[in-house]
């Protein structure tokens, strides 16, 4: 949000991204020629700056200065839930269409480091902001969007003909791109990722960026930014990020029953103690690391009213479980563990890992993708991130 009311507004919000660093002088008259409010429709649920939860409705015939103060803070804005088949004021299950974070949006386009006449390819057209500010930078002719929502993608075309812009924009599936148009000299996700698709790469001219949110099925999410070199794309994890999944990538999590198997907790499971705290392993830049090295692994809390909890974690095969209990200020605690994965095992030698190179952040990360896959790695791609377990 930005700070004074009087600040409200395209200056304000301008002037919190300059003083950021994520507003750069190159796009400060793009940022000022594409105002975000052409972008953004009627209704929409205002977010916190980390995106990990929405506020209730703001509806800008109802509330139009509300409207106005949510889009010109530097917060999401959740335009669509599940997949558009929720209707009415409250909160849906699932974000599934969005208006970015504008410190996130700029500071990816300061990653994707455009230049005249580029070619860009964005997967995600969401709202048609970010294309737009592409469109304004290169010239409509110069960038392509793809939107799987035939809706989401028709709302959008209408917001660039009013902005006077005229990206194209394809209704198709994010993960072929698009070679009709190819090869890119840019391509940018606004949907996160689980596994780069080969075609990016494919369709990235050598030398060429590629811009994405990249997270794990554990949890952690950071800014994947890959230089292309003939048939590989490798390079460093920027910062964190907190993006909507990429349709076709969404995680499949079996639900918690499924592996009690109707049996009361704590089934068949062997007894232990840690002296790790749950706690300990909730962090962002925490579950990114853990998550590299225990794939096909997931996690989900219980909370009780007294504040304690327990942390299980599961196996996607749905073969082993794993619980953790956690009590405030206790110095050890208790563990449960069932199958043939020693889940908490696994997340212990994680965490260890993870301390004994220095607790490093997001950007000592990175990525390899090529043709037989990607390999996650730390300060080189000559030290892949090792699997426990």
């Amino acid at each position: 949000m930005t700070t004074r009311t009087e600040e409200v507004g395209p200056s304000g919000l301008a002037s919190a991204l300059v003083s950021s660093g994520a507003l750069q002088s190159g796009w400060l008259p793009t940022f000022k020629a594409v105002p975000r409010d052409l972008f953004v429709p009627d209704r929409i649920w205002p977010g916190i700056a980390d995106g990990t939860r929405q506020n209730p409705v703001v509806d800008r015939t109802k509330d139009p200065h509300a409207w106005f103060t949510a889009v010109y803070s530097d917060i999401p804005l959740t335009t669509q839930w599940d997949d558009g088949s929720h209707t009415g004021d409250g909160l849906g299950k699932t974000p599934s269409s969005s208006s970015s974070q504008p410190h996130m949006v700029f500071s990816m386009l300061a990653d994707l480091d455009v230049r005249d006449e580029h070619l860009i390819l964005e997967i995600g057209t969401g709202t048609g902001w970010n294309s737009g500010l592409l469109a304004h930078r290169l010239g409509g002719e110069n960038v392509v969007s793809i939107e799987f929502d035939a809706d989401v993608a028709k709302g959008a075309r209408e917001n660039h003909r009013a902005a006077g812009m005229s990206p194209l924009v394809i209704v198709g599936d994010g993960r072929l791109g698009y070679p009709g148009r190819a090869p890119y000299d840019r391509i940018i996700a606004t949907c996160s990722v689980g596994q780069v698709p080969w075609a990016w790469v494919d369709q990235t001219r050598s030398g060429g960026v590629i811009v994405a949110p990249w997270g794990t099925r554990y949890g952690g999410e950071a800014i994947a930014r890959l230089i292309v070199d003939g048939r590989t794309a490798s390079g460093r994890f920027t910062r964190s990020s907190a993006f909507m999944r990429l349709r076709q990538q969404r995680p499949n999590r079996p639900p918690h029953d499924t592996y009690l198997k109707g049996q009361a907790w704590p089934a068949d499971g062997d007894r232990s103690t840690t002296v790790l705290s749950p706690a300990e392993v909730g962090g962002w830049v925490e579950q990114f690391a853990i998550g590299l090295q225990m794939p096909e692994a997931f996690w989900s809390v219980e909370r009780y009213d007294d504040g304690t909890y327990t942390l299980w974690t599961y196996s996607t095969d749905t073969t082993s479980w794993a619980s953790v209990d956690y009590e405030p200020g206790a110095e050890s605690f208790e563990v449960v563990q069932s199958g043939p994965r020693r889940l908490w095992d696994e997340t212990e030698a994680a965490y260890v890992w993870w301390e004994g190179q220095g607790r490093p952040g997001f950007d000592r990360f990175g990525l390899t993708v090529d043709s037989d896959g990607e390999r996650a790695w730390l300060d080189s791609p000559d030290h892949p991130v090792p699997e426990v377990g």
